[in-house]
Order: structure tokens, then sequence, then C-alpha cells
């Protein structure tokens, strides 16, 4: 199914099982694809020489500290494909884990790890700004 396809089915059909086979589908090949951007970055990093030269170690170690950096948020992102995974094998994918409404196949279709429907992701987001200025 192409996403054409996916958004052209009925409002009925949501999550159905072909909607679940694209999703999963989905999924697998964005988890395939950040596991093996991780483990060249992984691969950069052993392979990264010392330099004697004061100004090449800063440069270095400036790098470095980028590419860890990259690298934690894309352990994140793997664990939130993980995540979305598992709600799929559990029938609670496509669904708002706070109001338990539907996601929404264009949203799913944006970040497919979306666990929120946009108006719980924005009074979410509005909670936090708040939290944060006080």
């Amino acid at each position: 199914m192409t996403e054409e396809q996916l958004l052209k089915q009925p409002a009925d059909a949501y999550m159905n099982k072909a909607q679940q086979a694209f999703f999963y589908a989905l999924l697998n090949r964005q988890r395939l694809a950040l596991q093996q951007r991780i483990e060249e970055e992984m691969q950069v990093l052993r392979e990264q020489q010392s330099n004697s030269d004061p100004m090449d170690v800063g440069s270095a170690e400036e790098q470095r500290q980028w590419q860890l950096r990259l690298l934690e948020r894309e352990k994140k992102l793997l664990n939130k494909i993980d995540q979305a995974l598992q709600r799929l094998a559990r029938g609670e994918y496509g669904w708002c884990i706070e109001t338990g409404e539907p996601i929404g196949l264009k949203r799913l279709l944006f970040r497919p790890t979306a666990s929120l429907s946009v108006e719980a992701k924005e009074r979410q987001e509005q909670k936090e700004k708040h939290l944060s200025k006080a």
C-alpha cells in the first residue's frame, strides 16, 4: 500500500489490518536505517585518532561531542520506534495514549512514533511551557 492509497481509505477503515501492516513496514524500515546510522557513527568514533596539536585536539573533541549528542538523539528515536512497534503489536498504535482518540493518518505519516493526538500534544507542550516558566 502506498501513502496515497492509505490516505484514500475511508475513515471507518482506520487502523485496519492493511494500515497496521503499512505502519509496521514503515517503522521497521526506519528502525533498520537508524540502526545502520548508529553503527556507522559508532565506527567513526572508534576510529578517531588522537592528535598532538592542541588546536586539532580541541576541534576533534568538539566533533566527538557533537557525534555523541547525535548518537544520543538517535538512540532515543530508536526507543520511540520500538515503543511504537510494541503499541502496534498490542493493537494500540494510532490511538492517543491520553484520550483514546485516533491520532490520524497524516500525523502518523509525518511522525510514525507519535503516541499523542495533535490536541493532546499541544496541551502537553503548553503544560511544559507553563512549568518551565514557573
